[in-house]
């Protein structure tokens, strides 16, 4: 059952004071009720994300799912709470990290604002083609930019399931120590689109507010929430999945 190997088995319980990085590279990877509904159908996702070395609960629909299921209290942590966290370890350390993702402009932003903010962090990026999906060639060169840095930490930010499946695929490649997959996360931290307040996080909607503010992300959420809970009840009280 996907609900038993994804959100009980491979969901992280911990918080991000007890996150523990083990192994190199250490990929960590967020899941929310659209990804989930996603992998559902896409297989080399669904491969992805349990292949994670740490896979986040990036959504409220997650937390309840491991209450009402399994009878598994934890914490919502998402894309823009693990990058906050490693940035805070990275500048404490004299780290070096790596953006890879978003278009030149706003990875300026990014950079610009590290520079600030975390000045003992050592910052570079790469934005690659957009396009959806990339070829052989495009890799070789996405990889070479981030083994010519050797990071510490890798931010990736090409939107789910892309950045996942990409990663899954060329990890071993990749000379670095934390791969972390933040998506909009890149946007949110360079200033071009508002992250909603801590008061719509803390009440567990902070979706609705990101659905509210894109038309995109209105219909997404009202196509994969449904399938979400309906799965989940289905789990409950037939113990088997319906997408």
């Amino acid at each position: 059952m996907f609900l038993d190997t994804i959100i009980r088995d491979k969901v992280y319980k911990g918080t991000l004071e007890t996150l523990e990085f083990r192994g190199e590279p250490c990929v960590i990877n967020t899941i929310n009720a659209h990804s989930y509904c996603v992998a559902k159908y896409d297989h080399v996702f669904a491969n992805a994300l349990k292949h994670s070395d740490v896979l986040l609960p990036d959504g409220f629909s997650i937390v309840l799912a491991n209450k009402l299921l399994f009878g598994s209290k934890i914490e919502k942590i998402a894309g823009a709470d693990i990058h906050a966290h490693l940035l805070k370890i990275a500048n404490n350390e004299k780290k070096r990290v790596f953006y890879l993702g978003a278009s030149t402009t706003t990875l300026d932003l990014i950079e610009e604002r590290i520079k600030k903010e975390f000045p003992n962090i050592i910052v570079s990026s790469y934005s690659p083609p957009f396009k959806a999906s990339f070829s052989k060639e495009d890799s070789t060169q996405m990889i070479a930019k981030v083994n010519d840095f050797a990071p510490d930490f890798v931010f990736v930010g090409m939107t789910a399931p892309k950045q996942e499946k990409w990663v899954h695929g060329q990890v071993d490649k990749l000379n670095v120590k934390v791969i972390a997959q933040i998506g909009a996360v890149f946007d949110f931290f360079a200033g071009t689109v508002q992250r909603p307040s801590s008061f719509w996080r803390n009440l567990g909607l902070e979706w609705l507010v990101r659905a509210v503010r894109s038309p995109r992300l209105i219909r997404r959420n009202l196509t994969s929430n449904p399938k979400f809970i309906a799965e989940m009840l289905s789990f409950k009280f037939f113990k088997r999945g319906v997408l």
